[in-house]
């Protein structure tokens, strides 16, 4: 916040009675949430836009958030998931060639309660040492009703994400004379996903979450995008079932995020939900094939437990180099592979951009 940015109270309350008090800006009111933190410098209409927030409360590590604006055109979605919005500091003068308003202009219109002027750099540490925990934001005195308050806290879960935010129309884009065709699983997808097979050529029809094998089949596809995604992936049993039956389609697929994770889970393998997640633009991963290092752009909570998978199934194909965790499969039985991490990154790094290609050659190869 600038001195000029001076606004009413408003709380931070955490589910282990720490309150953080700071000012308002964007909505007013109380909200409730899973508080995470994302470490990216830019991109923050991009996760604010990113439907696999359903449910949290985002907090921004980079201490000033909002120089350059809003725009209509970076945005991953039509509207905002997030639950609240925690920054050190937030621009209210951007300067940028396409700033359409500033964030708190944003935050009003999607209705997003934000707070700013606290220590995010102690919020980081708490939850980097404890592990994600829920809070609420309030523009309301927090120590009226805290044992209220810490009893909502600690009932709350997110629940039914991806029917929250999936669609249910068959939608199709495309450019001039596609080549390919594409059906991308709507889970909670991030435009640029669309955007990244667009521009390669395929005619891509957005489908709903639920959608099942046989009505694949109807609009037979040359290729499956399983999309990224919100919330606990075991929590989504009929879209696995879907899952499994549509791999024995023959279709190539290619997995991204809570697709991957759901890929995972429909031939075996098992999730875990990590201490604090990975969110941000700068997370490392190995290829194990091309024995390669690449910075990569992340936004998960769980993660697949890379030994629970038969290995005559499918085998680890990247692992994060800072923690170890699965970050890609190759299955053997089938014409498919996927990866947690986001290589269509809108704002980057666009290091790992070369998969939607690989993916594009499994169809080229298929449809031989």
């Amino acid at each position: 916040m600038s001195l000029f940015n001076q606004s009413e109270k408003a709380y931070l309350l955490l589910a282990d009675g720490t309150v953080f008090e700071g000012r308002s800006f964007g909505a007013k009111g109380t909200v409730t949430g899973e508080v995470v933190f994302t470490t990216g410098l830019t991109g923050y209409q991009e996760t604010l836009t990113d439907p696999s927030y359903y449910g949290q409360i985002v907090a921004q590590t980079f201490p000033l958030i909002g120089n350059y604006g809003v725009n209509d055109e970076d945005f991953e979605s039509a509207r905002s998931y997030v639950s609240g919005y925690i920054v050190r500091e937030w621009c209210n003068t951007p300067s940028n060639f396409r700033c359409q308003g500033t964030i708190e202009d944003f935050l009003i219109k999607q209705n997003i309660i934000g707070i700013h002027s606290i220590d995010t750099r102690s919020l980081t540490r708490k939850i980097r040492e404890v592990g994600v925990m829920n809070g609420i934001i309030s523009t309301e005195d927090v120590y009226e009703n805290k044992d209220e308050l810490l009893k909502s806290l600690h009932e709350y879960k997110v629940r039914d994400a991806v029917k929250n935010v999936t669609g249910t129309e068959f939608r199709t884009y495309c450019g001039e004379a596609p080549k390919y065709k594409v059906a991308l699983f709507d889970f909670g997808y991030k435009r640029n996903i669309r955007n990244e097979l667009v521009k390669r050529g395929c005619e891509v029809t957005v489908v709903p979450a639920y959608t099942t094998a046989e009505e694949i089949k109807e609009i037979s596809p040359d290729g499956i995008m399983l999309s990224n995604g919100p919330g606990d992936p075991t929590e989504n049993t009929e879209i696995i079932e879907n899952i499994k039956e549509i791999s024995r389609l023959g279709i190539p697929i290619f997995g991204i995020c809570l697709g991957h994770q759901l890929m995972a889970l429909a031939h075996g393998g098992r999730t875990e939900k990590l201490k604090y997640g990975h969110r941000g633009a700068n997370q490392p991963v190995v290829d194990k094939t091309l024995d390669k290092t690449f910075v990569t752009s992340q936004n998960h909570g769980y993660a697949v437990i890379g030994d629970s998978i038969d290995p005559n199934i499918a085998e680890v194909s990247h692992f994060n180099a800072n923690d170890g965790t699965c970050e890609g499969m190759r299955y053997k039985n089938i014409n498919a592979f996927t990866v947690q991490f986001h290589p269509e990154a809108h704002g980057g790094p666009q290091d790992t951009e070369y998969l939607f290609d690989e993916f594009i050659e499994m169809i080229k190869k298929e449809m031989r």
